[in-house]
């Protein structure tokens, strides 16, 4: 990039806007000049005039000089990393190469960040040399997530007097993602594991599918010892057996955006604790090596690297997580009124596991959330209640940490419960990890779902919790929560 050039603009454009670049020192030696002039007419005084010529040509001079310098250099940025969570650091480095055969002179260089990255960066560079190459390194953090531009990179030029400054920008910028941050999850077994999660997951043919499950011919190269004899005795030819391999359990993961539901906003939101939550709940299903689809309340399943509406975990988890993190990093609210449009997805078939985070849910929404545990084999919940979470004061005893007084309505709560569901509430300052450690099917909650207390209570929160985890094929644990 030449940086003295004017670009594609005509040269009389150009050197307007270079006269625009005068300094105040500049202007001041122009407005000096040009009173010196007049005065020297009007007193009559040639001295004076030879002074105010002086005075009013150099910044002149100096703009046309700086104007007319051409300093081919050639910058880059890098990022590392380039995808960051939220509240961590990424370094930028700047490299500037001057690829012309004469030295540069002071150069500022300047990069245009977002304010939410941090300050604006600024360096000054020495004279760089022909041939010679500057580095630089910045920070960048932010609290929100997002994708952000970076650049285009700015280099002021200035004269040696200091009487006009001139600003040359690159074109080329790139993007940092701010994605939410992931909280690791304890491994955990969840209710209805057998049919679609963990290690009691089916078994299919999968090289014709799962309705072909008679031996194919015998082809040149199939091991012997996977010859079915008996089909063979039967048929009148070699006949082999297929190869089994396991099916990969499925999951969906809802995430409720209606604008409706969530109050507040910034980073300790409760839309942003469910963005959270639910990346995390999606990389932790990944790293398990199930397929993960991710639903919103619009009906639209995100579209995983190879167009399909899932993301495939196991040994691509690292790949289809950070893919699936980019696009958690700019999701927003939506307008819709309800979930009518999630539940017609979910109903279209049998999608194993659902987890689900839901905002606030009146008694129209809880009814349709509930109506979507039936076409599922396992459901959980994470429910906020909007009220609880705007509420909350810095300080306030109780307004942080896991127990102090549960978010969602109990009514609500005891609907989803009673439709096959694991609910839990969420309050300001939960831990996903820990409210994801009560959904183990392996050992009882230890106090109520409902949040209510652990004294006379806390025996029936105990069985009603148990036939609830458990209660997804087992319908007197389910008759016994009520």
């Amino acid at each position: 990039m030449p940086a003295g050039g004017s670009g594609s603009a005509p040269e009389h454009g150009g050197l307007r806007s270079a006269l625009g670049g005068l300094t105040t020192r500049g202007r001041s030696f122009l407005a000096a000049g040009l009173a010196a002039a007049v005065c020297s007419y009007v007193l009559g005084q040639a001295d004076l005039l030879r002074v105010g010529l002086l005075l009013a040509a150099l910044p002149l001079v100096c703009v046309v000089v700086l104007y007319r310098t051409r300093y081919r250099v050639a910058g880059s940025r890098t990022l590392s990393p380039a995808r960051v969570p939220a509240t961590a650091e990424s370094r930028v480095r700047l490299c500037l190469d001057n690829i012309s055969r004469l030295p540069t002179g002071v150069l500022m260089l300047q990069d245009r960040v977002p304010y939410v990255l941090g300050p604006r960066p600024r360096f000054v560079l020495d004279r760089v040399e022909a041939g010679g190459r500057r580095e630089v390194s910045y920070r960048v953090r932010s609290d929100l997530r997002g994708r952000y531009p970076l650049g285009p990179l700015q280099l002021r030029l200035s004269d040696p007097f200091g009487m006009c400054e001139l600003t040359r920008s690159f074109s080329t910028y790139d993007t940092l993602t701010v994605v939410p941050k992931v909280e690791p999850l304890p491994p955990v077994q969840l209710a209805g594991e057998a049919s679609g999660y963990g290690e009691g997951q089916r078994r299919a043919l999968a090289p014709a599918g799962e309705d072909d499950i008679i031996p194919r011919g015998y082809r040149h190269g199939d091991d012997l010892r996977r010859i079915h004899w008996r089909s063979t005795a039967r048929h009148g030819s070699l006949m082999v057996r297929r190869e089994e391999q396991p099916q990969r359990a499925r999951c969906t993961v809802l995430l409720d955006t209606r604008r409706t539901a969530y109050r507040g906003a910034g980073p300790d939101s409760a839309f942003e604790w469910a963005v959270a939550g639910a990346a995390s709940a999606a990389v932790h299903l990944l790293e398990r090596g199930l397929a993960v689809r991710f639903l919103t309340d619009t009906g639209n399943c995100v579209p995983g690297p190879d167009g399909a509406s899932g993301y495939t975990g196991g040994a691509g988890s690292a790949e289809a997580a950070g893919l699936l993190l980019d696009t958690l990093a700019v999701v927003e609210h939506s307008d819709e009124p309800g979930l009518a449009r999630a539940y017609d997805v979910l109903r279209g078939g049998n999608e194993g596991l659902l987890v689900a985070f839901f905002g606030d849910l009146d008694e129209e929404q809880a009814a349709v959330a509930a109506r979507m545990r039936r076409r599922s084999g396992t459901a959980v919940a994470f429910v906020l209640d909007g009220a609880t979470w705007s509420t909350r004061t810095a300080g306030a005893p109780g307004a942080s940490g896991p127990s102090g007084g549960r978010a969602a309505p109990a009514a609500r709560l005891r609907m989803l419960r009673e439709a096959g569901w694991t609910a839990l509430p969420v309050s300001p300052g939960d831990s996903l990890a820990a409210l994801w450690r009560r959904t183990d099917r392996a050992g009882a909650p230890a106090e109520r779902l409902d949040g209510h207390g652990a004294g006379a209570g806390r025996g029936a929160g105990v069985s009603r919790d148990t036939g609830m985890t458990g209660g997804a094929a087992a319908g007197p644990g389910a008759g016994g929560a009520g």
